[in-house]
């Protein structure tokens, strides 16, 4: 065949496609990743006879939260078929139609952050939460409260989104990787579920004093620590949905940097905080503070990450642990028994992350990731409109809470009344691994691997 224009154009054209849908695949197989890394995370932060329990609830997230998402989420999130409106979808429900106008990359891509959202949850709720309850919930979460937030600030006709032709104060709302949309929503369904469901048994006395209940193994909190850090890679960076558009890749590269440092500088500083001023008296290196740390420094970051110079990540990881210890002392004094500290994490420090753009972002990488108009940026660095872009992440933090919890509650107290949302008292004193799940995570029957002794040797 002749290397006519047209035919080198066709190449080309096809190569940019299949990079940017291999770039695309990848970063969602790395968040599809953080399934891991929660469920390690939760299993190491329950006592040894939830275990299993709670790895069986991180499946199911990921396999309710496909089906949800599938049949209705993805069509209340981004379906426009029938031309769209700016509370949510309208089509695309179970893929129908989907080929016409869209790529199975992106609902990959897109599921995969659904399944993180829902997966928040799993943590807040554990060793005392029905598994019946624990599915209607990640159906309801995948399937409608998530999405209609995606709708509102990621879908082009969403009302407060910075992609829709006519952007609210001419930029909408700065939430690159999602910090309200994602991280906000499972944050306020963690905190609402804990609060309903209420604490587990012995927690807190009567005379206001907190007892602990520490997890059972430490390793597999750093285990999945490192697993949902490496797998914000596809998170922050995977956002730009492609790389070989203009600008794509240096966006891209800088987003990783941004989430690096942000993650390091909220780690180290929790473990400070933890030590001087949060510990109870108690002066020790806390790993596991320093594991929550890192973890609110990467939603500290995740709005944030592409807008932002690296000195400004740093500060932001920072202030996240500050939110984060604000969040997790709220949660005692209300007597909201968060076992893992995940409404402190994503949606205290989500908040916080939703503010950040409004201060810190500069000129040039607004431009640069949004096309924003020159005075548009942070307030902190002397932006002349800097109240559009503050004011939009302000109103947008305040809907997700409105809708989240407006949603979120009712839906708990309705299976709380209905008598299927906590196990029985008898069965969360046993654990649920052998009242729910036919036996211990851990076999610690040593008889497989007991030595004989001489006399029990047959010649």
């Amino acid at each position: 065949m002749p290397l006519t224009d047209d035919y080198i154009n066709t190449k080309f054209a096809n190569l940019e496609y299949s990079t940017d849908t291999f770039y695309l695949l990848y970063a969602g197989a790395l968040v599809f990743l953080m399934q891991a890394g929660f469920a390690m995370l939760c299993a190491g932060s329950v006592r040894a006879k939830n275990a299993k329990n709670i790895m069986l609830k991180n499946v199911l997230d990921a396999c309710v939260g496909a089906l949800g998402f599938w049949a209705v989420g993805y069509g209340i999130a981004y379906g426009n078929l029938n031309g769209g409106n700016w509370f949510c979808g309208d089509s695309l429900f179970f893929l129908v139609d989907y080929e016409n106008d869209n790529s199975y990359e992106g609902w990959f891509f897109q599921f995969a952050f659904a399944a993180t959202a829902a997966t928040i949850v799993s943590g807040s709720v554990a060793e005392r939460c029905h598994m019946g309850a624990y599915v209607c919930y990640s159906t309801v979460l995948t399937a409608w409260v998530y999405p209609v937030v995606v709708h509102w600030i990621w879908s082009s006709d969403g009302w407060l989104s910075a992609f829709n032709p006519n952007p609210l104060n001419d930029i909408g709302v700065v939430d690159f990787a999602g910090c309200g949309v994602v991280h906000m929503v499972g944050g306020v369904a963690a905190m609402a579920g804990a609060a309903v469901l209420g604490p587990r048994i012995g927690r807190f006395n009567e005379d206001g004093t907190v007892n602990d209940m520490p997890g059972h193994n430490s390793a597999l909190v750093v285990l999945g620590t490192f697993l949902l850090w490496f797998g914000w890679y596809g998170f922050n960076p995977g956002s730009t949905l492609g790389i070989t558009a203009d600008g794509y890749a240096w966006v891209a590269s800088k987003t990783a940097v941004t989430t690096t440092l942000s993650a390091a500088s909220g780690a180290v500083a929790n473990l400070v905080l933890q030590y001087h001023l949060c510990g109870g008296g108690r002066h020790i290196y806390d790993l596991e503070a320093t594991c929550n740390g890192a973890l609110a420094g990467l939603v500290g970051i995740t709005s944030a990450c592409p807008v932002v110079d690296p000195w400004a990540a740093v500060v932001i990881g920072a202030i996240a642990s500050v939110w984060y210890q604000v969040g997790a002392k709220l949660m005692i004094k209300m007597r909201i028994d968060d076992v893992v500290n995940a409404a402190p994490v994503h949606l205290f420090a989500g908040m916080w992350g939703l503010i950040a753009p409004g201060l810190f972002a500069s000129g040039t990488n607004m431009r640069t990731a949004y096309g924003a108009d020159p005075d548009i940026y942070g307030c902190l660095l002397g932006a002349k409109k800097c109240g559009n872009l503050l004011g939009n992440q302000l109103l947008a933090l305040v809907m997700i809470l409105l809708w989240t919890f407006g949603h979120m509650i009712p839906f708990f107290m309705l299976l709380k009344v209905a008598g299927i949302f906590r196990v029985t008292e008898e069965q969360e004193e046993d654990g649920l691994d052998v009242s729910k799940h036919g036996g211990s995570a851990y076999q610690m029957d040593d008889s497989s691997t007991k030595i004989k002794k001489p006399d029990d040797v047959k010649v």
